[in-house]
């Protein structure tokens, strides 16, 4: 994605706690609402339109990590029961599901799991994306029936290594910065413009931003024709 620059002062800066050249830039620039010239369209392009026998969009809103399981139901199904590949999967993300592509530094130093009222299965609140990391070994020789293989590792690092796209929605940062620093979870002084770009240079590896998520599935629907996938618990 392209990066519009911005610059930060030392005062913000420092009350974010942030690297100046991690704060430098930011995808899709911290405006309220993205521009064309911060959207590099031929990237996502090559990201989501690429040969595919089946396309699928999950959308998130409510954070129901759940999907993630039948994300990975949905690939099995795919390739070893319909013998379809390739496959091309996306994670539209927004609300509190924009969470799934936040790092692990951002869900700490934010309170994620405080500001979403996320509990883990334990009824703790998570202090890490605890979704994101692998929950098995990588290994090609696994078989889908293996509980403990990779064909059964709902992960989003192990989704992601199936080819499953996730997408942060810029608008929902942008709103969530505002609502971060009004609820008392962003440090003193900081902008919407310092929060979101400290997030928008935090996402876990792999993660590209849309301007706007609700305008992603639309495009992802009409232009490349996936098929929508929304799930409610």
């Amino acid at each position: 994605m392209k990066r519009s620059g911005f610059l930060l002062s030392s005062a913000s800066l420092a009350a974010l706690g942030a690297a100046p050249a991690a704060a430098a830039t930011a995808p899709g620039g911290t405006q309220l609402v993205e521009r064309r010239a911060d959207f590099d369209q031929a990237a996502f392009a090559r990201l989501v339109g690429g040969p595919a026998a089946i396309r699928q969009v999950w959308e998130a809103v409510a954070f129901k990590p759940a999907m993630l399981n039948n994300i990975k139901n949905a690939l099995n199904g795919l390739q070893f029961g319909f013998g379809l590949s390739p496959v091309a999967m996306v994670l539209a993300g927004h609300g509190p599901s924009a969470a799934y592509g936040y790092s692990d530094y951002v869900w700490q130093k934010y309170r994620i799991a405080d500001f979403f009222n996320i509990r883990d299965a334990s009824g703790r609140a998570p202090t890490s994306n605890i979704y994101y990391p692998a929950t098995t070994t990588w290994n090609t020789a696994d078989s889908p029936d293996d509980p403990s293989g990779r064909y059964q590792d709902a992960s989003l690092v192990a989704l992601q290594r199936r080819g499953v796209v996730v997408l942060t929605c810029h608008t929902a940062v942008e709103e969530q910065s505002r609502a971060l620093i009004k609820g008392g979870f962003a440090p003193a002084g900081a902008t919407p413009q310092d929060v979101s770009a400290d997030i928008l240079t935090h996402l876990i590896p792999g993660a590209s931003v849309v301007p706007a998520m609700v305008a992603a599935v639309a495009v992802l629907q009409a232009k490349y024709h996936y098929t929508y996938v929304a799930l409610t618990f």
